[in-house]
């Protein structure tokens, strides 16, 4: 049998701790899989004595990460710190130059340094894998990477972020506010104490950002996509979206188009007959549109312990079965330094028209001067409905227009409109309406 594959993991929180457990746990069956056992031979972490749940006495124990991550004693780096710089970019870079494979589970460090970092590990010929940076326990990296070798890739989309699918779900079954959703997401360890970062679509952002490079054969660029969050969905946008058959979800978009690549996250209806739109809870979901496969979905945990260790363990595994000499394939599907640069798509007509709820003064010519100023901006109406003045006796009423295909600026110059004409009483919401079939 071939000698045991050694690993050090510096970072042994929620993910680090599981990671370790399945390793001693699943040893004999990883053995018998990889043909080679895989150890855990050194570790590093804040506090050396908390009970995790697990036997490391075993490790060798680095107080410095940095130093674990060149130790010669090791022949794989589990980088499970987090962050886009500091320590676990100063780790990554420091395994890597050392000849060491890198498994990482870090979404932010990939969409800031993923390029560069691709660069040193195709010229010290290792691995850099990192299934559990994207929806967590589903193998979207892999079968992007190795599986759909010769597809022409088209269209990526997904709910990428556990935290933001779970609220939504919780506010269309049960009618809670997003503010009494959030809590409870705190509550149960679905979001941080500062949930900025999930709910405001930083997290699916960084995750998009990955999936478009390996979908487009280009250079990362976290920067490039069009951000919005849903902090400001309401009890209203749920319900309006029911009645006309749509369900609301925080996807990531990324799509080639002839001038570039369009890049997205915000909220979006969904018809409530598609697949995507029967995704619940913090389950994800990934969808790919090819020429040869035509259209993949994956589906599955995108968050957790279990989770995303089950892919860390994953990228472990594929490590111990490769054997010296084998041929490593590129860390993006391309060559690093053949990625192409990023280019912008181009303002385009979007294929799912907008959904738009306007608070209004309940007073004559309102509805005539909203319905003027979507013409004037060459805006095609599906439909436009009236509701009745509101219960609370405020003086307003609802107006939801549903649009054909029109641009975002289109929209974005008819609502400006309407808000300069003094008919708002409150902020105007506009949702994009996704073809997701």
């Amino acid at each position: 049998m071939a000698e045991a594959l050694r690993i050090g993991i510096a970072g042994l929180g929620t993910v680090g701790a599981s990671v370790a457990r399945v390793l001693s746990a699943k040893a004999a069956e990883l053995t018998r899989q990889c043909g080679r056992p895989i150890t855990v031979s050194a570790v590093s972490a804040r506090d050396r004595n908390r009970d995790r749940g697990v036997d490391l006495g075993a490790a060798q124990w680095f107080d410095d990460p940095v130093a674990l991550a060149k130790s010669a004693d090791i022949d794989v780096f589990v980088e499970l710190i987090g962050g886009d710089d500091g320590p676990a970019l100063a780790c990554v870079k420091a395994a890597l130059e050392a000849g060491h494979h890198v498994v990482t589970a870090n979404k932010a460090l990939l969409a800031k340094h993923g390029v560069a970092l691709a660069e040193i590990a195709e010229r010290k010929g290792v691995l850099l894998n990192y299934e559990a940076a994207v929806a967590g326990g589903i193998p979207i990296i892999k079968t992007m990477r190795e599986a759909m070798a010769g597809n022409t890739v088209s269209r990526v989309l997904g709910i990428l972020n556990g935290t933001c699918n779970y609220i939504l779900t919780r506010m269309e079954a049960e009618g809670l506010s997003f503010d009494a959703c959030l809590k409870d997401a705190q509550r149960l360890g679905y979001a941080e104490a500062d949930p900025t970062f999930d709910i405001e679509g930083q997290d699916t952002a960084h995750k998009l950002a990955i999936l478009t490079s390996l979908a487009f054969g280009c250079k990362i660029s976290a920067d490039s996509i069009y951000l919005e969050g849903i902090s400001n969905i309401s009890q209203a946008d749920i319900r309006a979206a029911g009645e006309l058959g749509y369900r609301i979800k925080l996807l990531g978009v990324a799509v080639q188009t002839e001038t570039g690549i369009e890049q997205r996250v915000h909220p979006t209806m969904v018809p409530t007959s598609s697949v995507i739109a029967q995704v619940h809870g913090v389950t994800n979901a990934v969808a790919v549109e090819t020429d040869i496969l035509g259209e993949l979905l994956l589906s599955g945990p995108g968050a957790g312990g279990n989770a995303t260790a089950s892919a860390v363990v994953g990228d472990i595994a594929d490590i111990a079965k490769s054997r010296p000499g084998f041929q490593h394939g590129p860390v993006f599907g391309r060559p690093a330094k053949e990625l192409k640069p990023y280019k912008k798509a181009q303002m385009r007509s979007h294929a799912g028209g907008y959904f738009i709820r306007l608070t209004v003064h309940d007073r004559v010519g309102v509805f005539a001067g909203v319905a003027k100023r979507m013409a004037d901006n060459d805006i095609s109406l599906e439909s436009i409905v009236q509701h009745g003045s509101s219960a609370e006796g405020d003086g307003s009423k609802t107006v939801i227009l549903v649009t054909h295909e029109t641009t975002e600026a289109a929209v974005r110059k008819a609502v400006e409109g309407v808000t300069k004409d003094g008919h708002l009483m409150d902020k105007p919401q506009v949702i994009r309406i996704e073809r997701a079939d």
